[in-house]
């Protein structure tokens, strides 16, 4: 071959790499948002059986279309405390089963194209073109609110591409088939050891095995030179090389997240120790007589699977050995020894972000803990009007920060996951959640002023008269009841539910302003003093602001399932001329009733 031709078909495998990588991260990612949050919930729920476990590495995978995608969404789970790192070793050995998914995809690409044309409209070099065209309309159509079917049109644009990529690397390998310099060039892959080392070094750079292996099917398919013997070892390396991206991912993580690369990679390497050392004994001593034989792309998924699934059996009864291997590589210090072994959760993990629906998940489980944290400390300021305790008054101080923290984390992960493309389910979500988390976090601020309130109180030595006493209780369970209502609601998304937070808010605010309108008869009468008037003045604004916050997260909700709309143009709607708001306000009027008498 000519410098000229060398240089066009170096050009041509990198494009047609570059082809390949973008169309696989294309068809993963409407693949996922077609998963959505359920790989997320999967994980949580069926690890705990090694069964199951097993298949979700393998599915997920397939999902992602890469192992290593798997394990870095893993590490950031293990790091934000949502996972253990013992829920996540079978996982991970189903994930190097699933990762043989794309090579017997690509092993469409040796079908004859000479034969009937049935048998040519197999090579997704002729039907990816027709996926390429499906998909195209599928994307360019309207969805009428629903995006999965042009999730389903990414996918297989993105196939059609990957496929692509694959005929342009095919085209620029076909020469090598008759140059004397590559025959030579191959010689020197009869030693194991090199061919282990080329195919950690090409995999570890690209970072994606599939690829690599794509490459290694292309040169077997096209050029007809490469040998089982010298394909074996090649093979085993690219499994090593594809960690290359989780141990990346695993600087800046606690020490138990850094265990998940660790597994990763030990798993494969003891693989390939094994099985290559057994593999070359037996063929120095009986000889094999495939190992001089010609491999095509079948012949290399054949390696692929039956080496990922072998070494999958052989350490499957040994995962807890594994996670061993990682605390004696990486142990815990004494101080950590002595924690709880059950997780906390933590916030958010940048990690997660490589797998948006994942991510999203995790934001809404985040904002879930932040509601309940909120009502709790709401609870508790309320609480310190009549037994103050200043054990309490800095717990919520310090619940307050929580939550001013959550509020960060969680907004800005959410701000960086909206400029990714996301399904139209999780951009609901994440609606949803950017809503209602500022409403959360003032929560926190108004639980700040009520404890302030009650400070006043007990250092000034006030108190209420008998009359207002009796209001405040009443007044008081009302707010109790908006808060407990509000979080389920926020828990269960139950939309009933959430249009009956609007009339006991309405119920609220006339009760404040009753009350106030009966402090100002006792202060005429001289039943109460102008200091306890302006703490009660405070009190009555914080519980109705708390009331409105209810309010705007119950319509967070609704949201969810009726789309975008004005909020103050929706309560409008809902508090005039609708007979469900004017029963239930009827209904927590009577239940929350104080007279105008003093």
């Amino acid at each position: 071959m000519e410098v000229k031709d060398i240089v066009l078909a170096v050009i041509m495998v990198i494009g047609g790499l570059a082809f390949f990588l973008y169309g696989m991260n294309v068809m993963s990612s409407g693949l996922e948002k077609m998963a959505g949050g359920k790989m997320e919930q999967a994980l949580k729920k069926l690890t705990s059986n090694w069964f199951f476990s097993l298949l979700l590495g393998t599915g997920i995978t397939i999902v992602l279309q890469s192992s290593s995608s798997l394990t870095v969404m893993l590490v950031g789970l293990v790091n934000c405390g949502v996972m253990e790192v013992s829920q996540t070793v079978v996982v991970i050995l189903g994930a190097n089963i699933g990762t043989t998914f794309t090579t017997w995809l690509l092993c469409l690409m040796g079908v004859d194209t000479d034969g009937p044309l049935w048998l040519s409209l197999l090579n997704p070099e002729y039907f990816s073109l027709i996926f390429a065209l499906v998909g195209a309309i599928m994307m360019m159509s309207k969805s009428d609110g629903n995006s999965r079917k042009k999730d389903i049109g990414s996918c297989l644009v993105g196939f059609a591409v990957l496929m692509y990529g694959m005929v342009l690397m095919k085209d620029a390998v076909e020469p090598l088939k008759d140059s004397e310099q590559f025959q030579q060039l191959l010689l020197k892959f009869d030693n194991p050891l090199l061919g282990v080392l080329v195919g950690t070094v090409v995999t570890g750079i690209i970072q994606s095995s599939a690829a690599s292996i794509g490459i290694l099917q292309t040169l077997a398919e096209n050029t007809g030179t490469i040998t089982f013997g010298m394909a074996i070892p090649i093979i085993m390396g690219q499994n090593i090389g594809t960690c290359v991206t989780a141990l990346i991912s695993s600087f800046g993580v606690n020490r138990n997240a850094k265990k998940v690369g660790i597994i990763h990679i030990a798993f494969n390497i003891i693989g390939t120790v094994i099985f290559l050392t057994v593999y070359e004994i037996l063929d120095m001593t009986i000889g094999f007589a495939f190992s001089k034989w010609i491999i095509n792309s079948v012949g290399i998924a054949i390696v692929h699977t039956v080496f990922n699934v072998l070494t999958t059996i052989l350490l499957l009864p040994f995962s807890k050995g594994l996670e061993k291997i990682a605390n004696l590589i990486l142990p815990d210090k004494e101080e950590e020894e002595e924690k709880p072994k059950k997780p906390q959760h933590t916030l958010l993990d940048k990690r997660l972000l490589t797998t948006p629906s994942v991510a999203v998940a995790e934001c809404d489980e985040a904002s879930r803990r932040m509601a309940l944290l909120a009502k709790e400390t709401v609870l508790m300021s309320i609480s310190l009007l009549t037994d103050y305790d200043e054990k309490t008054v800095k717990k919520v101080y310090k619940n307050e920060d929580k939550l001013d923290n959550y509020e960060d984390r969680i907004g800005s992960t959410l701000v960086q996951l909206n400029t990714k493309a996301l399904s139209e389910h999780d951009s609901q979500i994440s609606s949803r959640v950017l809503r209602a988390i500022g409403d959360f976090e003032r929560l926190g601020d108004h639980a700040i002023n009520i404890a302030q309130s009650a400070k006043e109180i007990y250092d000034g030595g006030l108190s209420f008269s008998e009359n207002a006493q009796k209001e405040m209780h009443i007044l008081t369970t009302a707010i109790q009841e908006i808060l407990e209502n509000t979080y389920n609601v926020y828990i269960s998304l139950n939309q009933t539910d959430a249009a009956n937070i609007e009339p006991l808010e309405q119920v609220i605010d006339y009760l404040t302003r009753d009350i106030k309108a009966n402090h100002v008869k006792r202060l005429q009468k001289g039943t109460c003093t102008i200091e306890m008037g302006f703490v009660l003045a405070d009190i009555l604004n914080d519980y109705e602001r708390v009331s409105d916050h209810c309010s705007n997260i119950a319509v967070s909700v609704i949201e969810t399932s009726h789309g975008m709309f004005e909020t103050h143009d929706y309560l409008n709607k809902v508090k005039f001329g609708n007979k469900n708001f004017n029963d239930n306000f009827e209904r927590f009027q009577q239940k929350y009733h104080i007279q105008s008498v003093i």
